[in-house]
C-alpha cells in the first residue's frame, strides 16, 4: 500500500533508518577500536556518532508512525508485524541512550559500553529484518501498480445513515478500485464490467488490503497470497484463504449510485 509519508510516491521511512543504523553501528565499531587500539579518539568519535544517530532514529521514527496508523491494513498479520517492528526498535534506541549517557556522565568501563552497544545492534538487526517483511511481503510503502489499475484513490466519508451515495464514480475506469473508509469501515468500491461493486477491504486469510489488490473480470486478487474472490457474490475462488468477503448492496436510482452498509 502506498505510504501516507512520502515525495512523489517514495516513501520516507526507509529512507531515513539507513542514518541510524549506520551511525549507531559505527559507534560500536569506533568503540571496538578504541579499546583495540587505546586510541581515545574513535571512542570520543563514537559519542558522536551515537548522539547522531539517536536523533535520526527519532525522526525516522515519525512517518514510521504515520504509516503504522494510516497505512499498514489494521486487524491483518502486517499490523502485528509492525508492532513488533516498533516496540524491538524502541528497545534497540533507549539501549544506546541509556550507554550514551552513562558514558557522559561517568567513567563507565569501556567493555560494559560495547557489550550494551552489541544489545541494541542486534535488536536493530531483528527489527530491520521485520521492516524488510513488511516491505517486501506485506507491501507496505509500494505503490505497485498493473495494467490500467489507475492511481491509487482513498475517500473517507462520515455518513448518518445505512444508504450512502456514491460520488466521483466517474474517476473509475474499468477494473479500477478505490478504498473508501466509511464509519470506521475499510470497503473497496470497484467498477467492474457489469458495473459497480462494493467489499470490504480485508483479506480473511492474513488481512490484506483488497484495494491494493488486482481486479479482473469480477475476480479480486490479493496482492499478499494470492486469495482471489467474485466481488459479487463474495465467493471464494482460489485460496490459501478458506472463506468468503462480505459484499455490500449497490442501489441505482436513475444517475444516483448508492452503498448500504
Amino acid at each position: 500500500m502506498r505510504s501516507k509519508a512520502n515525495i512523489k510516491g517514495h516513501p520516507l521511512h526507509p529512507i531515513l533508518v539507513s542514518f541510524p543504523i549506520s551511525l549507531l553501528t559505527g559507534a560500536l565499531l569506533l568503540d571496538v577500536l578504541s579499546m583495540i587500539t587505546n586510541e581515545q579518539s574513535y571512542a570520543r568519535a563514537a559519542v558522536y556518532a551515537e548522539a547522531l544517530g539517536l536523533l535520526s532514529a527519532l525522526m525516522a521514527a515519525v512517518p514510521g508512525l504515520i504509516d503504522y496508523h494510516y497505512t499498514v491494513p489494521p486487524d491483518s498479520s502486517a499490523k502485528t508485524r509492525a508492532i513488533k517492528h516498533g516496540l524491538i526498535n524502541s528497545g534497540a534506541v533507549i539501549i544506546f541512550t541509556v550507554t550514551f549517557l552513562l558514558r557522559l556522565n561517568t567513567n563507565i568501563d569501556l567493555a560494559y559500553v560495547i557489550a550494551m552497544e552489541v544489545l541494541g545492534f542486534v535488536l536493530l538487526c531483528i527489527a530491520g529484518w521485520l521492516g524488510g517483511i513488511l516491505i517486501i511481503r506485506n507491501q507496505i510503502g509500494i505503490d505497485h501498480r498493473y495494467a490500467n489499475a489507475g492511481k491509487w484513490q482513498e475517500e473517507t466519508i462520515h455518513a448518518t445513515s445505512d444508504i450512502v451515495e456514491l460520488k466521483n464514480l466517474e474517476t473509475l475506469k474499468l477494473n479500477q478500485m478505490k478504498l473508501l473508509k466509511l464509519n470506521g469501515k475499510r470497503i473497496v468500491i470497484a467498477r467492474t464490467e457489469k458495473g459497480i461493486a462494493a467489499f470490504e477491504d480485508r483479506c480473511p486469510h492474513r488481512g490484506g488490503s483488497l484495494a491494493d489488490g488486482s481486479i479482473a473480470c469480477e475476480i479480486v486478487q490479493c496482492p499478499w497470497h494470492g486469495s482471489q474472490f467474485h466481488v459479487a457474490t463474495g465467493e471464494m475462488k482460489a485460496g490459501p484463504a478458506k472463506e468468503g468477503i462480505k459484499v455490500y448492496e449497490i442501489i441505482i436510482q436513475g444517475q444516483k449510485t448508492s452503498l448500504r452498509i
